[in-house]
Parts: C-alpha cells; sequence; structure tokens
C-alpha cells in the first residue's frame, strides 16, 4: 500500500516540477503594448 501512495506522490512532484518549469521558461504571449504616452516622441516605431 505505501508503494501506491509513494510512486502517486513522485509522479505528482515530477508532474508538476515539469509545468513549473514549462511555465517559467517559455514566453508568454503577450499582449500588443498600448501606446507609451501622450508624447509622440517615443520611439515606439
Amino acid at each position: 500500500m505505501n508503494d501506491i501512495i509513494q510512486n502517486i506522490l513522485v509522479i505528482t512532484t515530477a508532474f508538476l516540477a515539469v509545468v513549473f518549469l514549462v511555465k517559467k521558461y517559455l514566453p508568454k504571449k503577450s499582449k500588443p503594448q498600448k501606446g507609451c504616452g501622450t508624447g509622440t516622441d517615443c520611439s515606439c516605431h
């Protein structure tokens, strides 16, 4: 019985670690940024 629980915990921990690393290192899809202010000379273009 302990082997089953231990295996479940190991698999769950490994899965969570992989999810964490994927979220940390893969770039997020960023939304288009809004204007950089009221001035027209902002070097945005």
